[in-house]
């Protein structure tokens, strides 16, 4: 028993077995991952992706106008003192009376009460002036302020036509009450009246210089009520047509521009009331300097009293889809008849029939960027080679692939790769075109493009 216990015992180590730690290996890769990631971005060409948006592109060319219209200064034809039976701006017909000349002046401030013709509308003026107003609540959307100053000029026409009427008789009750020796003088002609003369009155198209231009030397005289006047001195100025032009000073290089556009009409924006209007137009050269002549032949009367108007010349003015410049590239294509386009076997997909060397003919799909309206259908050079013999569907006609053309576009990224995408342009700016929307083969809002196609391959992936 006492050797037993005596007896030793050898204990051997044993190393543990390590066992793979799954999620340690999984980090190291992600990790090294996630750094090869970063090195490739910072030291690989970056690729800027732009969003398509729909906007639009405004060209336009501020100016200072001289207006001409047909008018005449009509002088007094003896002195004295001036009272109107006329509102500004007020239509008369010929033979109406439009001042009166007495030797001393008129008490007219009492004219209301001396006269026993109420002054007050009467219902057809009121129901009139109430549907345009409901006219305009019902059009205006509540965001272009111009027809707010149309509806000014028509209740303001209403009101000087409706109280014309009441100012004849309230005059001609003050002439009768003052007792004096009173001359009414008529209109010759049909017209506009206005109370101001300047003595460009008799300027036209043809007569015009550039020293009109100058509004340091510019002068005008207002006509008041009451003024006294000798013979011979103007007292009201009667425009009697229409039409009226605006003449704006051009540069050589927009005034050859404009003409080698063949340009005969433009869209024209007044600063003054912010009305749009559409203008005839064309190019005047005088002297040495040239000159854009707008004709316009209505709403003379709301700047009958303006010599010189603030004007913006829209050249172009167009909505689509905004893309920047840098974006732009140009294509070559193969070109074929559109009859030799065709769907293969169970696929929708669409292609073409190529005979081989014996005679037979495969489909072979292709994409399409473009057709014609001559029938041409545009297709990648990647897809057949040149000199590919097409055979046309149920037929035994063919067509040899050789003929290419160029095509404007984009490389659309939205499939993770670059895939082109041609572009109709309608007008640029410095930076940006606006480009059609709705296009088969185009682009629509809120895709995404290369932002500078430049260094950019087909069919490259691009990680967004």
């Amino acid at each position: 028993m006492a050797s037993d216990k005596n007896k030793s015992i050898s204990i051997k180590k044993y190393k543990n077995k390590r066992e793979l730690n799954i999620g340690l290996f999984l980090f190291a890769v992600v990790f090294i991952y996630l750094i090869v990631t970063v090195i490739m971005y910072v030291t690989g060409d970056n690729i800027s992706v732009y969003e398509v948006r729909e906007g639009s592109i405004v060209n336009d060319n501020s100016y200072t106008g001289l207006v001409i219209r047909q008018e005449t200064a009509v002088t007094a034809e003896t002195g004295g003192y001036v009272s109107y039976y006329q509102n500004e701006n007020s239509k008369i017909k010929a033979g109406t009376n439009v001042y009166a000349v007495s030797a001393q002046p008129l008490d007219t401030s009492e004219e209301s009460e001396s006269s026993d013709v109420s002054p007050s509308l009467n219902q057809e003026v009121q129901s009139g002036i109430v549907l345009s107003i409901q006219n305009y609540n019902e059009s205006s959307g509540g965001e272009d302020f111009s027809p707010v100053y149309t509806l000014k000029n028509e209740i303001t026409n209403s009101l000087q036509n409706a109280f014309s009427d009441t100012r004849m008789s309230q005059l001609d009750a003050v002439i009768a009450a003052s007792g004096q020796e009173v001359t009414s003088c008529q209109s010759a002609a049909d017209g506009i009246i206005a109370f101001s003369v300047d003595g460009y009155e008799s300027l036209t198209k043809d007569t015009f210089t550039d020293e009109n231009f100058d509004r340091s030397k510019y002068e005008s005289m207002q006509l008041s009520d009451q003024m006294q006047v000798n013979a011979g001195e103007p007292v009201y100025r009667l425009i009697t047509s229409e039409d009226w032009s605006v003449i704006v000073p051009l540069s050589k290089e927009t005034a050859e521009d404009m003409k080698k556009k063949e340009i005969t009409s433009v869209k024209v924006r007044i600063d003054k009331d912010s009305e749009t209007m559409w203008a005839d137009f064309s190019v005047i050269e005088r002297n040495g300097s040239s000159y854009g002549c707008l004709d316009f032949d209505n709403s003379m009367i709301r700047y009958a009293e303006e010599r010189f108007l603030n004007v913006e010349l829209i050249l172009e003015d167009e909505s689509g889809l905004k893309i920047p410049k840098s974006s732009v590239i140009e294509e070559q294509f193969y070109v074929i008849p559109e009859e030799y386009i065709t769907t293969g076997g169970n696929s929708s997909s669409k292609g073409v029939m190529i005979q081989d060397k014996n005679g037979n003919a495969t489909f072979q799909a292709v994409d399409i960027y473009d057709t014609s309206d001559d029938g041409e259908v545009y297709i990648s050079r990647d897809t057949v080679k040149q000199g590919t013999v097409l055979v046309k569907p149920e037929s035994v006609e063919t067509y040899t692939v050789e003929e290419t053309k160029p095509l404007t576009g984009v490389y659309n990224i939205n499939r993770g790769y670059a895939v082109f995408n041609k572009v109709v342009i309608l007008c640029e700016s410095d930076e940006y075109y606006i480009v059609q929307e709705g296009d088969d083969y185009g682009l629509s809002n809120y895709d995404h493009i290369v932002q500078d196609a430049a260094g950019i391959s087909p069919d490259e992936v691009v990680f967004q």
